[in-house]
């Protein structure tokens, strides 16, 4: 593999710990100690940061961030975000249809370069979804971007917004953290309130109904139940309460909510079957659904036609599983791909498992696996960050624009076959939904 300068070189360093991970569609991101961020997997889109579209089978120092002190890295599907709090500075990159990386553009960047709307403003977290983007700042204020045929931002239009814009209906609301789904949003507030808004077909919004909302509404149904916590699948959604309930709401054609059937659910319901147990971390992929409890355990659950749920089979689970590590190892952090897992151990290890076609499981291959595999580079019992290969970008000769009419849109399809009219770019693995079921179509401008 070479890289963008024609050498490839090692990162020799103390040993680094893992802080952060986060899963796209087909691409990781990790954040490790020393402001360091590398990633792997698919970079088609440009959503690896290294300069080029290329692949990368193993975790790659991203050299362009150096001297950035990032704190935070998020993962949208096909596009990455990183914050750094000293130089109070979003930088963005990856596929840039709909203004999802908030430059005032549709174009993809193959580099991280900052958000210039958002300069300044103290960052307490960042949201990512299929093509929309949300920050929330220390003040507990709220800014969004990219699509908005839903009314996923919350801005009370159906129009896209390429730059980062104030979500007003906020006003006087104090925000602890956001999700994002594909199309729609939800949020819970410094009081405990749950907020969903954008598509709501499937039930998503926690409402009671299949309706779009274009501003955020509460959440009524759990009055009395403070939620601390919320995460969104592609077309569900999932809250912890402050007393460590798991609550899940949305579509479950396969599975993904947990309640031991396959019914969507218009409005939040408590997950009996982990009851007993106190949920610390929750995290939702594309169909499948992920929690870990306070005592360091991981359950997974729904879509699993390829492993992404771990627990050593490629069958779909409506009930939570839990997931067995080597040693029997507690897990501290999970992040949720479209199709694959990342998890940190509180050994400082990290695992992976599910779709590994792009190399987003971090192995140096492209197979998929159905149980956790440990990634030797990034974990403490293997060389703990002391040798992640790098790729140098050289500006005036890395790609760092492409205009979006040389992109096309596309939806994984769990059967992998190519539906007639829509355009499909990519490998065949990614193949797009049903035409009548596709939202990210547009034509070239």
């Amino acid at each position: 593999m070479a890289d963008v300068g024609g050498t490839m070189s090692e990162v020799s360093a103390p040993v680094r710990r893992v802080l952060l991970i986060s899963a796209g569609a087909s691409h990781s991101v990790a954040l490790l100690s020393g402001n360091v961020v590398c990633s792997w997997g698919r970079g088609e889109d440009g959503q690896l940061g290294h300069g080029d579209a290329e692949d990368r089978l193993s975790p790659t120092y991203l050299s362009a961030l150096d001297g950035h002190e990032v704190v935070s890295v998020t993962c949208g599907a096909d596009h990455t975000t990183a914050y750094s709090e000293s130089f109070t500075q979003v930088y963005s990159w990856g596929w840039g249809d709909f203004g999802r990386l908030g430059h005032g553009n549709s174009s993809d960047l193959f580099t991280p370069q900052p958000i210039k709307a958002l300069h300044g403003l103290r960052i307490k977290q960042i949201a990512c979804g299929d093509s929309h983007c949300l920050a929330v700042t220390m003040d507990g204020e709220v800014q969004s971007w990219g699509r908005n045929q839903n009314g996923q931002l919350g801005l009370g239009t159906t129009e896209d917004s390429l730059v980062p814009q104030k979500i007003q209906a906020f006003q006087g609301v104090s925000v602890k953290m956001v999700a994002a789904g594909a199309e729609h949003t939800a949020a819970v507030t410094e009081d405990g309130e749950l907020y969903g808004w954008g598509w709501g077909r499937y039930g998503n919004l926690g409402l009671g109904d299949r309706n779009d909302r274009l501003v955020p509404e509460k959440v009524s149904t759990v009055e009395g139940v403070k939620m601390v916590k919320v995460a969104c699948g592609w077309r569900h959604t999932i809250s912890v309460s402050s007393s460590g309930g798991l609550y899940t709401y949305g579509w479950s054609k396969y599975g993904q909510l947990g309640h031991g059937d396959f019914e969507d659910h218009l409005t939040p319901h408590k997950l009996e079957a982990l009851q007993e147990n106190l949920i610390s971390e929750i995290s939702g992929g594309w169909r499948h659904t992920m929690a870990l409890t306070s005592d360091g355990k991981l359950y997974g659950w729904g879509w699993n036609k390829f492993g992404q749920v771990g627990v050593g089979d490629n069958v779909d689970h409506c009930s939570p599983v839990q997931v067995k590590f080597p040693h029997e190892q507690k897990v501290v952090h999970i992040s949720c791909g479209w199709r694959h897992t990342l998890a940190v151990t509180e050994r400082q290890n990290v695992f992976s498992w599910g779709r590994g076609t792009n190399g987003q499981l971090g192995h140096g291959e492209s197979i998929d696996r159905n149980i956790p595999k440990m990634i030797e580079v990034l974990s403490a019992d293997g060389s703990g960050g002391q040798q992640i290969e790098t790729s140098k970008v050289d500006p005036s000769t890395g790609r760092i624009w492409v205009s979006p009419s040389e992109r096309y849109a596309v939806v994984p399809d769990e059967t992998g076959s190519t539906q007639t009219g829509v355009s499909v770019k990519g490998n065949g693995n990614d193949a797009s939904v049903p035409e009548s079921d596709v939202k990210r179509i547009r034509l070239a401008e």
